[in-house]
């Protein structure tokens, strides 16, 4: 227990697994801790002059089941094993933390998501400016940026961290400017220095200047790249050569999201239980790495026309020539996760049968690069010659390992025979023994004429020659008697001896030369970990645009027109994930939407609720998205003028944790966009102002709409659907601003939504058949219509709104079971009235119930 507490002091915060014989064991709060993650026994034991210590412990080859579990619950999990072998140790066996997991330091893959990133985010505030690093373990994979808070923010919306580090002293600025929806661990400040920094990745890059990687210009993203390395190191990951670049994430490339928009278009993730998202719609990768590059690519459209026309003109390919698409598809699946393969390499975590895999990927990859030598495009071609084909490695896989090797190197028989001339020799010893024995038995029975002469194993004094008492006078002199039977003697023979030693001695000598042997194929592999990390970057690019394609071919998806000028022209425009959701054989109304800087910039769009306007910005957005990332979009037809920032402004929802309300939510995402406009962005804006009263919310919807139409520099391209009819006078008074509404027909006083949008404005909501349709009560529905038809009539009459609300306030408008002047609630007035309560006995009270219910069944 003394050696246990002062390992567990290196560690505060973390669940120590505490390695003991055959056993991982936890011991106090950590034993409770783990009992009730795992659903492990929690028992006690004693402990020298304390009483007693809780203790929780699972078998060490469990481990893989249970160190997710701890993981996931949030743990920080130190495993300490032990240094030495227990049987050359005298006393208490040398033990240490070999590593230390924790949530964004993870690459198991029964702890880290295979089709999602894994981060580390580290963050290093300095005034109005941060820096951030993203690291991921598993794949090798680092990032830098350096901008605003909004710009962090948006990232780390993005990329989702597993796990955020940064100052102790930052604490609570990080919670002001990011909130506490993540998984936060902060160190010591003395971390956080430019100089330390500077050491650390020129250290472990093996270089004189970060100039080669384009970094030196974002100093607060070195620091906090510095700190996410030395992170990995006390987290005791020492072995980082797969993490072999650092790259910076270039603002200007791409389309800026921010996190309202990739929440509320729901690219990723969805706030609704069962919702299904884009990426559930366009992921038909056929490897995990395709999976995680896709994620990356919808969060980070591309707005630089050259490398969209690029993803494009691969994707028209393979929409078109489905046999060389289905080729790849399948060479793909056998590729399987080469990057996060090739970091275990890197981690020197990996198996025999990893290798293997390693073996089938590299020749999967050749068949790829054959095909996409003789497609004839051009991009193919391109991704082609960058392809490293690794034969050396192929060679050495194949001719030094078995063909199917077990997991484990302990379980042996790895290696293949004519490696190694000893091994090969133990390897005889080891196996061949029954062989060798039998033989010698036979030479001994023939020199001796012992006929019955027999050779056996036991635990006590090992392989002996067993004589019956008949024949015991035929034996040698030299032979050594062991133990006398009743009737039988056991004897030993120094050559029995010997050969006994080498059998016993032979199983640790191979397994010794095995792990000698593959640690050195490991090893001449590391040496290759740069290409290969390539190879799986280009495999994974081919995976994407392969997934567009055949996305494209089964959703009937058309080739949008990419441009740089800032029209968005749709027709018969569908929601692609709204449509994948439609009732079999119910089709989805398209809708076109035109949208440039000159005639018609902002469209309001009127019309009752669920009759589709949410729907028709959310695939207006999605369609532009899909366009941007190099997709086929859900459309007859599409010319996207590129766009720098889509921002979306959609559905209400109380921040209440932060005490922040529907409405303060709503201004805050709105202040967001007209703080952020340009001349290429893309507004889609859904019932602003309805958080607050009618006249506030039309007061501030007007003049929203005004502000985006008189912008002086930025004439964003808008989609406004709104309640407030009266929205729609801004056409009379500004020429780029139309009227637009998605029509319903009325018929016999239903409503049937035709979800089509078409020119002009709305002058009624149907929100009463909307609620009607819902299930709401019958009085409710009835006095509702009754106050619209009177609110209606006096609008009409010329009296203004407010003062017709302010009329019916002052009347008695609150919904009753019966009118105020039935004679049954008058009656039942007078009797509660007459009734004295301090005086009532419980069955006088049962009584007047009774007499009650009477008046009201004679009603």
């Amino acid at each position: 227990m003394t050696q246990y507490n002062q390992i567990k002091g290196k560690y505060p915060g973390a669940l120590l697994l505490f390695r003991v014989g055959d056993f991982y064991e936890t011991f106090g709060e950590d034993a409770v801790k783990a009992s009730q993650i795992l659903g492990i026994v929690l028992t006690k034991r004693a402990n020298g002059s304390a009483s007693h210590i809780e203790l929780a412990g699972f078998p060490h080859h469990s481990i893989e089941t249970y160190l997710p579990k701890l993981v996931r619950a949030g743990q920080r999990v130190a495993i300490c094993d032990q240094l030495e072998d227990p049987k050359a140790v005298k006393g208490i066996v040398k033990r240490g933390v070999t590593e230390l997991v924790t949530p964004g330091v993870a690459y198991s893959e029964n702890i880290v998501q295979q089709k999602s990133n894994n981060y580390l985010a580290c963050l290093h505030f300095e005034k109005q400016s941060v820096g951030i690093a993203f690291l991921d373990i598993s794949t090798g994979e680092f990032l830098v940026a350096q901008g605003s808070s909004n710009y962090i923010d948006k990232l780390l919306q993005s990329f989702k961290p597993s796990e955020l580090i940064f100052s102790k002293s930052k604490l609570k600025e990080f919670n002001e400017l990011f909130g506490n929806g993540f998984y936060t661990y902060t160190l010591d400040d003395w971390a956080f220095t430019s100089d330390y920094a500077q050491e650390t990745l020129l250290k472990h890059f093996e270089v004189k200047s970060l100039k080669g990687f384009g970094i030196e210009r974002l100093p607060l993203g070195i620091v906090a790249a510095g700190v996410a390395l030395h992170y990995l190191g006390e987290t005791e990951h020492r072995q980082l050569q797969h993490i072999s670049n650092i790259s910076r994430i270039e603002e200007d490339r791409y389309m800026w999201l921010d996190k309202f928009t990739i929440r509320n278009l729901e690219l990723i993730g969805s706030s609704n239980e069962n919702a299904k998202t884009l990426i559930d719609v366009l992921d038909k990768t056929s490897c995990a790495m395709g999976a995680r590059m896709l994620r990356k690519w919808m969060v980070m459209p591309l707005k630089e026309e050259r490398p969209i026309q690029e993803r494009l003109a691969v994707v028209d390919f393979f929409y078109a020539q489905a046999d060389i698409r289905h080729q790849l598809q399948h060479c793909v699946r056998q590729v399987g996760d080469l990057e996060r393969l090739v970091s275990k390499i890197g981690l020197q975590k990996t198996n025999p049968r990893e290798l293997i895999q390693l073996k089938k990927a590299l020749s999967a990859i050749a068949e790829i690069k054959e095909i996409a030598e003789q497609s004839g495009q051009d991009s193919l071609k391109r991704i082609a010659e960058q392809i490293n084909l690794c034969v050396s490695i192929r060679e050495k896989i194949e001719k030094e390992l078995q063909a199917d090797p077990p997991v484990a190197i302990n379980k042996g028989n790895v290696l293949a025979s004519g490696i190694d001339p000893e091994l090969d020799r133990l390897r005889k010893i080891a196996f061949g023994g029954k062989d060798y024995l039998l033989e010698l038995q036979k030479r001994e029975a023939e020199i001796t004429g012992i006929s019955s002469l027999k050779i056996a194993f036991n635990n006590v004094f090992g392989y002996y020659l067993e004589v019956s008492n008949t024949h015991k006078d035929k034996v040698p002199a030299d032979w050594i008697r062991k133990q006398t039977l009743v009737n039988a003697e056991r004897y030993i023979t120094p050559e029995l001896k010997e050969y006994e030693d080498q059998i016993l001695g032979a199983e640790e000598k191979i397994l010794a030369i095995e792990t000698r042997l593959f640690a050195d194929l490991v090893a001449s592999i590391s040496d290759f970990i740069k290409p290969i990390q390539l190879n799986a970057f280009l495999i994974a690019q081919l995976d994407v645009l392969l997934c567009f394609a055949e996305v494209a071919v089964k959703n009937h998806y058309v080739k949008p027109k990419i441009s740089n000028d800032k029209a968005l022209d749709i027709k018969g425009g569908r929601h692609p994930v709204i449509e994948q959701n439609l009732p079999l054989g119910e089709e989805y109304i398209t809708n076109s939407v035109y949208l440039d800087n000159e005639s018609q910039q902002i469209i309001i769009i009127t019309g009752p609720n669920m009759a589709g306007k949410s729907a028709l910005l959310r695939q207006t957005g999605l369609i532009v998205l899909m366009a941007q990332m190099g997709c086929f979009v859900p459309a007859k037809e599409a010319s996207v003028g590129i766009v720098d920032k889509i921002f979306t402004r959609v559905g209400a929802s109380d921040n209440l944790s932060s005490g922040e309300s529907t409405f303060m939510v709503e201004m805050n995402e709105t202040a967001s966009i007209l703080n952020n406009l340009s001349d290429r962005s893309l507004i889609l804006l859904d019932e602003i102002g309805r958080g607050t009263s009618t006249y506030d919310g039309i007061s501030i919807a007007w003049s929203i709409a005004e502000y985006l139409h008189n912008h002086p520099s930025a004439k964003a391209k808008t989609l406004f659907a709104t309640h407030y009819h009266e929205l729609n006078e801004l056409s009379n008074s500004f020429n780029r601003i139309k009227n637009y509404n998605v029509s319903v027909k009325e018929v016999s006083n239903k409503v049937i939504f035709l979800r089509k949008l078409v020119p002009g404005g709305s002058e009624h909501s149907f929100g009463i058949h909307v609620a009607k349709m819902a299930g709401m009560p019958s009085p409710v529905l009835k006095r509702a219509n009754e106050i619209l038809l009177r609110l209606e009539n006096e609008r009409t009459g010329g009296e203004h709104v407010k003062a017709s609300l302010m009329k019916m306030q002052k009347q008695p408008v609150q919904l009753q079971m019966f009118s105020l002047e039935d004679p049954v609630l008058i009656k039942i007035r007078d009797v509660l009235n007459n009734l004295d309560v301090n005086t009532l006995t419980p069955v006088e009270a049962l009584m007047k119930l009774d007499e009650i219910q009477k008046v009201l069944k004679k009603s």
